[in-house]
């Protein structure tokens, strides 16, 4: 099996040049490769790119996430969250290949406590959810055979993440601010790719699994209590800290221009029963990362 592996470089991307090696040959590119083109921006060369590969499947990992940022670049922004996913889907559909896609929990509007089942309504805040719905209304538009996993609040242990932050503050301040109005879960970018190569050889056996899933980890927190998660696991693993308090605040104490979700949550059930899952608790990963950070 041929498979491209756009967003290499990517903290999903990472995990997948991983995890979808025992799948079969794995052309991987990213914005800056030379080889195979992976720029988003470069739409006809994108497609000459999968023309070339023909792979049986395209694994997208590439998006603009600088959610901020993206409220002032939005054409940037739909081009690369937008169009090239539509490019893609197009090429694969022309191939008869499969395309795996993955979307956010921005596509809704963050209402209720209830967690977001896969049919319901959206109502994006930010151009960065809106983008990101257009994309996957283009993909599931194109005829295309299709994975879109729909997922929330992604760290990796490869480069920054929320967690490393509250640890750099923890070891500096006494006192920490975090939102605790926001709710969702914590999910592992190597779980993100794991499931994916599961679902992957899974979906090729069975065609008629294809369409959109909610994939994140067991259970839920709010920033606040993300952070006091990551303070106690770092301290019974021997890190000294200077923090004593962590405050819980709300979203309104740190306006930024893009708005946020204040419900994350989302229904696994879905995936859980077609693939025949379990998923595992959200502080798993997080304490797995942990460890592993701070070489324990």
């Amino acid at each position: 099996m041929r498979i491209l592996l756009l967003g290499k470089g990517g903290q999903v991307g990472w995990e997948l040049q991983r995890s979808l090696s025992p799948l079969g040959e794995v052309f991987a590119a990213d914005f800056d490769s030379t080889e195979l083109c992976g720029d988003f921006t470069r739409l006809d060369a994108l497609a000459e790119t999968v023309r070339t590969v023909r792979p049986d499947v395209i694994v997208n990992a590439a998006a603009h996430t600088a959610v901020d940022k993206a409220e002032s670049e939005p054409e940037l922004v739909r081009t690369i969250n937008a169009t090239a996913p539509a490019v893609l889907a197009r090429e694969a559909a022309a191939l008869g290949a499969w395309l795996v896609h993955y979307s956010t929990d921005y596509v809704f509007d963050g209402g209720g406590t209830q967690p977001w089942v896969e049919t319901d309504s959206s109502g994006p805040l930010s151009v960065y959810g809106a983008t990101k719905l257009e994309g996957e209304e283009a993909i599931r538009a194109s005829g295309a055979k299709h994975l879109i996993f729909r997922t929330s609040w992604v760290y990796a242990a490869r480069g920054g993440n929320f967690a490393k932050t509250m640890l750099r503050l923890a070891r500096e301040r006494e006192r920490l601010t975090v939102i605790d109005d926001q709710i969702g879960a914590p999910t592992g970018a190597d779980l993100l790719a794991d499931v994916t190569a599961h679902a992957i050889r899974m979906a090729l056996q069975k065609p008629e699994l294809a369409g959109t899933y909610h994939l994140v980890a067991a259970g839920e927190t709010s920033w606040h209590g993300y952070a006091s998660h990551v303070v106690a696991k770092a301290r019974s693993l021997g890190e000294e800290l200077k923090v004593v308090e962590i405050a819980a605040v709300p979203t309104s104490a740190f306006p930024t221009p893009a708005k946020r979700p204040a419900n994350s949550r989302m229904n696994t059930a879905k995936l859980r029963e077609a693939f025949g899952l379990t998923l595992p608790a959200w502080q798993a990963g997080v304490d797995r990362m942990l460890t592993e950070y701070l070489g324990k």
